[in-house]
């Protein structure tokens, strides 16, 4: 091992090298202007070319290399070491995740050349301080079809359950689909696409209830998943009608006396017999058990009693006991006309075309008023009203357009009543308070296009109220006067209303309020 000075366009790129992917272009520039700045801080590592060459082959350094002929530099430093009997790979291999992490696309090509020249697994994890599942696991890459590992490599990498799922399936069906959803030049793959069109069902050792002789008996073969975490059973089988076909046989010679077999409803739920009550508690000498396969697969097992029918008084049966046949004690129970299912289908249909007939069909203005009268008398709508104490409750919007009903209970008014309602609907919306019912600025702007006078006189008569209370200086202090005559001159307000009931306060209060 020694140091000597080269010429950088004169050394040969390792075709071992670990890295196959490209580096980013800003990891290029950066490395470029550290170069030009401070030079090559750690030399590339080289080794002497074999059969008879008698030039130079990269083993570490080859964006350095690359970079320097970029910056113009004529002689860069190398290390010169012996060249290793697998050219290196493995040494590559460790330098490069020394210095940046591979992506598993390179480790997975690394290990599968190390693996080529003789080694082991178990060699391999302890070289690279790794566990040999996750050595396992890496060589399953070997599974994914190579268009895709070529896209990965470019570092849109699927997730780990993705990944799973893909290298689980067969290569032609990896090529049908990627076919279908291979991404544009560009554009990252969209890995759930892919990943949900190659899963299947798995059905898992763990939940299994039969033995190996009903396994081989079906031909259930196990699959280890080794992206599974290592604490777990993780072996699994996709031939899902085997599986049940086993675990239902497995009940079958496994049940109990008193003992049924009962499907599952839409709920995962048990489908007990007619008149059944289940037990939840610890089952009694009476007490039945049905067996059932739930949604995953597993075996699993409820308790059950049979309820009896209720004997009507003064019947007295064969057996000397008061009462009649269950049939008779059960009590039909009426189906409704319509269901609940209906129910909605009905609404939405009347919602359409209700809203259909409001957006394009002919409206005259009186009825487009009441029609608004009634929309906020509706159960869903909420008004917080301040045309009274108390703000909450939408009753109060009801009375108001029960004025335009008649009593047989139809639409039957005049153009005067719906004046009315609107008017009192609007008091009940908009408020001015400074609480729960405050409308905002939409109230102001209410009033002042209702009547700028009524609306300005009404605010500025507040004052004068106020003003004409005996604490006067309390209520000032909350009604600051120079400002209602501001307001008062800009809207116009008649002499009596400004300067009659509006005062200049006395220097006392001045000095009170002044802000100092």
């Amino acid at each position: 091992m020694y140091l000597m000075k080269v010429d950088p366009r004169a050394l040969k790129d390792n075709p071992d090298n670990t890295r196959q992917s490209k580096s980013t272009p800003q990891a290029d520039a950066l490395l470029l202007a550290t170069i030009r700045a401070v030079g090559i801080i750690q030399p590339p590592v080289v080794f002497p070319e074999r059969d008879g060459g008698n030039g130079f082959i990269i083993e570490a350094g080859h964006r350095r290399r690359r970079q320097a002929v970029a910056a113009g530099i004529e002689e860069i430093e190398v290390l010169v070491v012996e060249a290793a009997n697998d050219n290196g790979a493995m040494r590559s291999m460790v330098e490069n995740i020394a210095r940046e992490p591979l992506n598993p696309v390179d480790q997975w090509r690394g290990i599968e050349r190390l693996v080529a020249l003789d080694w082991t697994e178990e060699a391999i994890a302890v070289a690279l301080t790794l566990p040999v599942r996750q050595i396992r696991k890496l060589r399953l890459l070997a599974n994914v079809l190579p268009a895709m590992l070529d896209h990965m490599a470019k570092g849109d990498m699927p997730s780990e359950p993705q990944l799973r799922t893909i290298a689980a399936a067969a290569l032609d069906e990896q090529k049908e689909v990627w076919k279908a959803h291979k991404p544009k030049k560009g554009d990252t793959a969209s890995w759930w696409s892919v990943g949900n069109a190659l899963s299947k069902k798995r059905m898992y050792a763990r939940d299994a209830s039969f033995d190996d002789d009903l396994r081989q008996a079906y031909g259930i073969e196990w699959v280890e998943d080794l992206f599974a975490p290592a604490d777990e059973d993780s072996r699994y089988t996709t031939n899902v009608e085997a599986f049940l076909g086993a675990q239902q046989e497995w009940m079958t010679i496994n049940l109990p006396k008193k003992g049924a077999i009962v499907e599952v409803n839409n709920y995962g739920q048990p489908d007990l017999p007619k008149k059944a009550e289940r037990v939840y508690g610890k089952p009694g000498k009476g007490d039945s058990t049905a067996m059932y396969l739930d949604r995953e697969g597993k075996v699993q097992s409820v308790h059950y009693r049979m309820l009896e029918a209720r004997k009507p008084n003064g019947q007295t049966g064969s057996d000397g006991s008061t009462g009649a046949d269950d049939e008779a004690g059960a009590v039909s129970k009426s189906r409704p006309d319509v269901t609940q299912k209906g129910q909605d289908m009905i609404g939405d249909f009347r919602t359409d075309a209700l809203h259909e007939a409001l957006g394009r069909a002919p409206i005259e203005d009186d009825m487009l008023m009441a029609l608004l009268v009634l929309a906020f008398s509706g159960q869903n709508v909420r008004v917080d009203s301040g045309a009274s104490d108390n703000v909450f409750g939408v009753k109060r919007m009801q009375r108001h357009a029960a004025r335009l009903f008649s009593e047989d209970g139809r639409l039957s008014f005049d153009m005067e009543t719906v004046r009315v309602a609107a008017r009192s609907i609007l008091i009940e919306v908009l408020s001015c308070r400074r609480n729960i019912s405050n409308s905002g600025v939409v109230s102001r702007i209410a009033g002042e296009a209702a009547s700028c006078r009524i609306w300005a006189g009404k605010t500025f008569s507040c004052a004068c109220r106020v003003r004409r209370l005996r604490r006067r200086q309390r209520r000032r202090m909350c009604f600051p006067v120079p400002g209602y005559a501001k307001h008062a001159r800009r809207l116009s307000i008649t002499s009596r209303t400004s300067s009659s009931c509006i005062r200049r306060p006395s220097s006392r209060l001045m000095r009170r309020t002044s802000p100092t």
